[in-house]
């Protein structure tokens, strides 16, 4: 369990802390000028990755690439040589998943012990997620129109020309021509599962219950390992403190495996060298920004594995219906997994390079 912002630390009051610092978006923290931090906010927690117990254990300016700024800064404010200063720095991850520092801009602030100085750090790319993600709804919603539209449009003379292709079967006479009103009929169906594949999400209704992720993700790995039983491992993660989730079990698992089943995939060549690995890790996160609106708790879902990566000519596109980074795939996974966790008010990510994929799914915990 996180410690608590009321839990009086090292003599401190416990009015010092204020439980209003948790429901910031922004990270806060309380600092001796030697790198003792006494308090860190839900949102530093969220963005580290870890609990407040553990952030509050080591030099708070470890978490930083190049400290020695921000060092200095927080000493003079401590010391009453500024009021409040700032600047920019890089905040690091820690493992599992470290990926790129985060660019953040600092504010130091004094407090009423000269001892300590109030840190805030803001994420310069914040604003820029946010449209991002302003843009990743508003293509969901085209994309779901669009296929809508387009599948509808197809299915109509679809019909047709099966019909008149199986007429056509009954009066010829030579079997040559019986072939090519075969192959008619055959396409026409292929044509029709891809409509019916398209149609699928938006004819079924979304059947809302309460959802163990972890019953998701164990039902995802069963199966890929059944279909990949050699050289490919599924590995957990997971967070047992979870709660449960209210949305449709069936559609997360779909979006799930969908992710999985392209990382497996995209591993035959790790999978035929007995190396190929998939992560299933869950993790709770807090006062996270989705759709414009602030959740103090979600669900963060990592589909990871240890593969190519996505083709860069198509990174920014493998959410677009018929995009497909493989040959003889479909383009309808990814897709439909980002419309399944939109029904959710969720967002998916993806962070990909040679060796290492990462699809992140975040929903809203209620």
């Amino acid at each position: 369990m996180n410690a608590s912002p009321q839990t009086p630390v090292a003599g401190v009051p416990t009015p010092a802390w204020p439980a209003v610092f948790d429901l910031l978006a922004t990270m806060v923290a309380v600092v001796e000028p030697g790198g003792r931090c006494v308090f860190a906010n839900t949102a530093f927690e969220s963005v580290v990755g870890l609990s407040r117990r553990h952030v509050l254990r080591r030099d708070w300016f470890d978490w930083f690439v190049e400290a020695d700024l921000l060092r200095d800064t927080v000493a003079a404010v401590a010391r009453n040589e500024f009021a409040t200063s700032r600047l920019d720095a890089l905040l690091k991850r820690p493992p599992p998943s470290p990926g790129e520092p985060v660019q953040v801009h600092v504010i130091v602030n004094q407090m009423e012990r000269s001892d300590l100085a109030l840190v805030e750090l803001i994420e310069i790319g914040q604003q820029a997620r946010q449209d991002r993600e302003a843009h990743v709804r508003d293509q969901v919603q085209a994309n779901k129109e669009l296929i809508r539209n387009l599948a509808h449009e197809i299915k109509n003379p679809l019909g047709g020309i099966r019909g008149a292709a199986q007429l056509l079967q009954m009066e010829v006479e030579s079997k040559g021509l019986g072939e090519y009103t075969q192959v008619i009929i055959h396409e026409a169906d292929r044509l029709q599962a891809l409509v019916d594949r398209l149609l699928a999400p938006h004819r079924r209704p979304h059947l809302v219950g309460d959802v163990n992720i972890h019953e998701v993700c164990e039902r995802v790995r069963a199966l890929i390992v059944a279909e990949f039983p050699r050289g490919l491992r599924v590995e957990r993660d997971y967070d047992a403190s979870l709660p449960d989730l209210r949305g449709d079990r069936e559609q997360l698992i779909q979006a799930v495996l969908n992710i999985a089943h392209n990382a497996a995939q995209a591993l035959a060549h790790r999978i035929a060298a007995g190396d190929a690995r998939i992560t299933l890790r869950t993790r709770v996160a807090r006062q996270v920004t989705l759709g414009r609106q602030r959740h103090r708790l979600a669900l963060e879902l990592h589909i990871e594995d240890n593969g190519p990566g996505v083709p860069e000519s198509i990174r920014d596109r493998i959410f677009y219906p018929l995009v497909s980074g493989r040959e003889g795939g479909s383009g309808l996974g990814l897709t439909l997994a980002q419309t399944f966790v939109a029904q959710h008010q969720g967002a998916i990510e993806c962070d990909s390079e040679p060796g290492r994929t990462l699809f992140k799914i975040t929903i809203p915990l209620p």
